[in-house]
């Protein structure tokens, strides 16, 4: 108990303990950083797992993700019959500090072993980031058996101390060390080709056909936040989505699918999103209305259905679809725009254009020591007031004056003495 512990003790969000029940779903549990201590003491016995990072509310799901604390691989290498002690001297010998940096933490799960890189703790928005080094990480160990389908940001693996109810083994921990890596720096160090997509330096940008990791960052990113919009628009219409309900949950399906390469928990979160709804469908409708979804994200990942898509002028297979055409299927509003990141039409695009240049004009006004426009209008105001106040003593003093006399005093015109006579 003391890896969960010693994973999540100054951590910030919740954290999930789970519990396999006897038909092989999860009972699961939320607790604060500080509550973990206690709890775990509780949770002994068979098939015992925690989040390996947090959530800013009591339910884990990818778009809750709070703090991004590690990155992990899980190998199954027993699938392949390899021996235990050969796999580890293979890892020390020809993978750390060379492909992949060296573990904080190995877990011996029972069967195979996970893999566990600690990192000082990144927020939410980093998601994209985080998710090309997991998949950097789980392709340099593909060929230990590297699980593709333990690697979304949501995954929860076995608590040391906790016993493997498939064969009775007890699942323990080995600390290699307590250096607690920055993500940024593994990006640096071992996809440096992002570089430029992360901090894009001021030049033309290069043509040519971007290289394959840069592609998949970008479409982590893409469906990331499109994954993020629809479950906005949920929220924004108060889950009173009847008449949608069908279509959010296909995208709903397809982006997570395509973002977590993992069917089974896709359906599972889908089924609970469409439980959130103010009317939900049955989940069995679930299943069958977003069917094709899960078969697009396959054909997605099939290198021939891919070809065949591209040679019929499609960016490729699996579902490409236009924010004009989501706009349209869901009705998203103007004002609904405003407030998702990627499903925006022209007039949306346009308007966050304004309002980025009307900022950078305004931070430049303000290194060049110019005045704002408030402080302009301020400064003009304080003028007026001041050539009132001297208006009014001119006239105390001399009723008769004639505007030509009060214009030479104040020194402006004899139309602005005009004016300013309209205001007293």
């Amino acid at each position: 108990m003391y890896h969960a512990w010693f994973h999540h003790h100054d951590a910030d969000g919740w954290i999930t303990v789970a519990k396999k029940t006897e038909n092989g779903n999860f009972k699961q549990y939320h607790f604060q950083p500080e509550e973990l201590a206690a709890e775990l003491t509780k949770w002994l016995g068979e098939d015992v797992y925690f989040s390996q990072n947090t959530f800013y509310k009591p339910q884990r799901k990818i778009e809750n993700i709070r703090q991004l604390r590690s990155l992990y691989v899980d190998l199954d290498f027993y699938l392949f019959n390899y021996d235990p002690s050969w796999v580890l001297g293979k890892l020390e010998h020809e993978f750390y500090g060379k492909s992949i940096p060296e573990p904080n933490i190995l877990i011996f799960s029972g069967q195979g072993l996970v893999l566990i890189w600690l990192l000082e703790p990144v927020p939410y928005k980093a998601l994209p980031l985080w998710q090309a080094v997991q998949n950097y990480l789980l392709e340099q160990l593909k060929e230990l058996g590297g699980d593709p389908k333990a690697t979304d940001a949501a995954r929860v693996f076995r608590i040391a101390g906790s016993v493997n109810s498939k064969n009775g083994a007890e699942v323990r921990a080995e600390y290699r060390h307590d250096y607690r890596y920055e993500l940024r720096q593994i990006q640096f160090d071992y996809l440096p080709e992002l570089n430029e997509v992360i901090n894009p330096a001021p030049q033309k940008k290069k043509r040519g056909r971007k290289k394959k990791v840069v592609q998949l960052f970008n479409t982590y990113k893409l469906h990331y936040a499109r994954l993020l919009d629809i479950v906005k628009l949920v929220e924004l219409r108060n889950y009173e989505v009847t008449g949608y309900r069908e279509i959010i949950c296909f995208l709903y399906r397809y982006w997570l699918c395509c973002y977590t390469n993992d069917p089974v928990e896709a359906l599972n979160q889908t089924q609970t999103l469409n439980l959130q709804f103010t009317e939900p469908l049955p989940l069995k409708e679930v299943e069958r209305a977003t069917r094709s979804a899960e078969k697009a994200w396959e054909a997605r990942n099939n290198e021939e259905a891919n070809r065949i898509a591209i040679e019929k002028g499609y960016p490729g297979a699996g579902y490409n679809i236009s924010n004009k055409k989501l706009i349209e299927w869901l009705d998203i509003t103007p004002e609904e725009q405003k407030h998702l990141q990627t499903i925006i039409d022209a007039n949306e695009k346009r308007r966050r254009k304004r309002e980025r240049d009307r900022i950078y004009q305004e931070q430049k006004r303000r290194e060049r020591g110019d005045m704002t426009r408030q402080e302009y209008i301020k400064q003009q105001q304080d003028k007026t007031d001041d050539k009132l106040f001297k208006l009014q003593e001119l006239l105390e003093q001399n009723p008769k004056a004639t505007n030509k006399e009060l214009a030479a005093a104040l020194g402006v015109s004899i139309r602005r003495v005009q004016q300013l006579k309209k205001e007293l």
